[in-house]
């Protein structure tokens, strides 16, 4: 008899971990996903088209809240967890839910999921969201570049549409951008490379990803998602730690596997951290992985209209997935308004609407900054209206993406942005010479 499985994910790694350990093995019977951190996946199927002939009518896709219901009544006997960046101790108390309700836990060894590529591979991760991982990949792609090699970067899945038109997504315009209705979310990941004319792979099913990217690059970079661990075999693992939150790179799921198995620990945001923080880090790569070879980094921030902040009330908005699950308290826009001397951060609480006000609800240690919301047109549209009610001088918009492209902001805006600068040696450049030789 197959074993009855159970896939709990955030519409990304659960679907990765299916298409290559279950897709194909009869031994195995996944009878349902549920969903997390991400809105209204759950209520949807994994469409046959991609789970394959085992699954002619496709896999359910349910609210995480009903876990343990959902093992008692399809008598699930393996609960394989299958997402990123959360606590040690969370993910203990949704193993002691699992084996309390009769169920195996199980997590997958990153490996088993690695995908092979013809062609040389470089990944960047993080310990945590909101680390500094997108301008990484950006400067690694730049350094390639440079050095006259054709590169592509393959993004983590974020597919929040059409499963089954996600299936293999390419993006080298804007224009590809819009054609295929991509969330702020999509944008913030997609747009920065495709300035530097980089081409950007995502989607759903990673094995024909790879067999389309493996046509037009010379060198693959893996762009990762959250903390996840890569699709990809790498032959270069960098990973970015975040001394802002010095300890989270051995307290987080996968971001600590990340950490230990890393060939290069980029150490970012040296600039603005303590020195009591990037101590502890440094400790930590002592600790656990002393081989790796570390890179000092500073994410300095460029504001278009510094003028426009000075004793200005001034509204905060920063990336979505750093402030929710990423958790951090604040990022570049605040380090903008302190910068350029903000009469008063206003908080945007009083003003959020329907999904916007939700999301506060949901996490409520975001405090007085706005995440960047846009799973879907419902919520860019709370956003734009929670934006348009507040109460406000300027608005200082702090995301990879800018917003103003997107929605309609009846304030003045100021942009800020920020790009990674290596530190002494070793640099980015001496650590990718096997590649740009």
């Amino acid at each position: 008899m197959s074993t009855r499985i159970l896939i709990m994910g955030a519409a990304g790694r659960d679907f990765h971990n299916f298409n290559v350990l279950f897709r194909k093995d009869v031994s195995s019977q996944v009878v349902a996903f549920t969903a997390t951190q991400i809105p209204n996946i759950s209520g949807r199927r994994y469409p046959p088209e991609l789970a394959g002939e085992l699954y002619p009518d496709g896999i359910p896709i349910h609210e995480e809240r009903m876990l343990t219901t959902l093992i008692d009544k399809h008598k699930i006997q393996q609960v394989v967890f299958s997402y990123s960046d959360v606590s040690h101790e969370f993910i203990m108390h949704r193993a002691s839910e699992v084996l309390a309700a009769g169920a195996d836990f199980r997590l997958i060894n990153p490996v088993s999921t690695m995908l092979p590529s013809i062609k040389p591979v470089i990944s960047v991760c993080a310990v945590r969201t909101g680390s500094g991982k997108s301008q990484t990949t950006r400067k690694v792609t730049e350094i390639l570049k440079a050095a006259g090699k054709r590169v592509c970067a393959v993004r983590h899945p974020m597919p929040y549409g059409d499963l089954v038109k996600q299936r293999v997504q390419r993006f080298a315009t804007m224009d590809d951008l819009d054609r295929q209705n991509c969330t702020i979310e999509e944008r913030e990941e997609y747009e920065p490379h495709i300035n530097s004319g980089v081409t950007v792979y995502a989607g759903v099913d990673y094995q024909a990803i790879l067999t389309e990217v493996e046509k037009e690059a010379e060198i693959i970079i893996w762009d990762g998602g959250n903390n996840d661990t890569p699709f990809f075999k790498s032959d270069l693992e960098i990973v970015v730690a975040d001394p802002h939150r010095p300890g989270h790179e051995t307290s987080y799921y996968p971001g600590e596997v990340n950490f230990r198995r890393a060939q290069v620990i980029v150490i970012n945001k040296i600039d603005t951290a303590s020195f009591d923080g990037i101590t502890k880090v440094r400790n930590s790569i002592r600790k656990l992985n002393p081989k790796a070879v570390v890179v000092d980094a500073a994410s300095p921030i460029f504001v278009d209209d510094p003028s426009l902040i000075m004793n200005k009330r001034v509204l905060v908005i920063e990336d979505g997935p750093t402030l929710t699950h990423g958790e951090m308290k604040y990022g570049a826009g605040i380090m903008a308004a302190q910068k350029y001397a903000a009469s008063e951060i206003v908080d945007p609480r009083p003003y959020a609407v329907n999904t916007i006000a939700e999301t506060f609800r949901l996490y409520p240690e975001i405090g007085t900054l706005l995440p960047a919301m846009g799973y879907g047109e419902k919520q860019m549209k709370d956003l734009e209206e929670t934006i348009n009610n507040a109460d406000c001088d300027v608005v200082v918009i702090a995301t990879p993406v800018d917003l103003r492209h997107l929605i309609k902001v009846n304030k003045p805006t100021v942009r800020v942005v920020y790009e990674l600068q290596t530190i002494g040696s070793p640099s980015l450049e001496d650590v990718l010479k096997p590649f740009t030789l």
